[in-house]
């Protein structure tokens, strides 16, 4: 993939701010941290003009289950959140978050998984757009019409806990969380410290730069050689609760790789006692098929 296909996956704040001035697309304020604080909070204190907040917690998520911490939506909760956003198939949408687009990544995968043709992520989120000079609203935001947004699943690669286990043993499967939890050093959100057996630590945090852009494409696509992944590899993500893990399917499309999603990733997968569990810096063996 070239620098032309990250610009459809891709907006810059300067860009943006063209588009608002003359066919704005719909904005959704995806601000989100795990443990806090609220999005609804740091929406309301200043957000990109015309923006509307999605909460990821209720909008971009079914309850925390047995499913994991944040299980995909069903198709008609989606739908109508989306929606009552204003989101409709026929125009452009744009979603963004504080800054380096963890969770404008889960709503530009639900989006495309539900087949929006047409859904970018503002690089470097609000904190690009502040630092442009770029004009902030503050306050509950405008009021939107409703949008026409059909929701039809299937339109990205999705695994379940079966297919994980399977892509560990036959393709390239991806730990996107912090190394320290891979290696199950550290756990600070799930009862299960460790990684499924034969993934490869991939944090999500290197395919950023400080400031919270994505690195260049060719950056990416040589960071994920250095991890065995080139274009042409069967390859898929996981996290905690898949949300950090869209992250990484979107930083490998940017380098021209497709992926797939585990969505229930490492808070589903310590459902189940008998799934194999390995920590360590090495990714262990992968579970056999009479482990899932």
């Amino acid at each position: 993939m070239t620098s032309r296909a990250g610009a459809d996956l891709l907006i810059s704040a300067s860009d943006l701010a063209g588009q608002l001035a003359s066919r704005p697309p719909t904005l959704l304020d995806v601000r989100w941290r795990l443990g806090g604080p609220p999005g609804r909070e740091l929406y309301a204190a200043g957000h990109v003009p015309g923006a509307v907040f999605v909460d990821l917690d209720t909008d971009l998520a079914a309850p925390p289950g047995p499913g994991g911490r944040h299980p995909l939506p069903a198709t008609a909760d989606f739908e109508v959140a989306m929606r009552r956003a204003g989101v409709s198939g026929s125009r452009t949408v744009v979603v963004y978050d504080e800054a380096d687009s963890t969770a404008a990544a889960r709503a530009w995968w639900l989006l495309r998984y539900f087949g929006h043709p047409a859904v970018r992520v503002l690089d470097g989120g609000f904190r690009a757009w502040r630092e442009a000079g770029s004009q902030v609203e503050i306050g509950a935001g405008p009021g939107v019409a409703p949008g026409d947004f059909t929701a039809s699943p299937g339109h990205l690669p999705l695994l379940d806990a079966a297919g994980a286990a399977r892509q560990a043993r036959t393709g390239l499967l991806l730990d996107a969380r912090a190394a320290e939890r891979y290696r199950g050093e550290s756990e600070p959100v799930d009862p299960v410290a460790g990684h499924i057996p034969g993934a490869i630590s991939a944090p999500t945090a290197e395919n950023v730069n400080s400031g919270g852009a994505f690195r260049p494409p060719a950056e990416l696509a040589a960071r994920f050689a250095a991890l065995g992944v080139s274009p042409g590899s069967d390859v898929a993500a996981y996290c905690g609760s898949g949300v950090t893990a869209a992250h990484e399917v979107l930083a490998l499309a940017l380098a021209g790789i497709p992926a797939a999603l585990y969505a229930g990733s490492w808070s589903e997968w310590i459902t189940d006692a008998a799934r194999p569990v390995a920590t360590g810096p090495d990714p262990g063996s992968a579970p056999p098929p009479s482990a899932v």
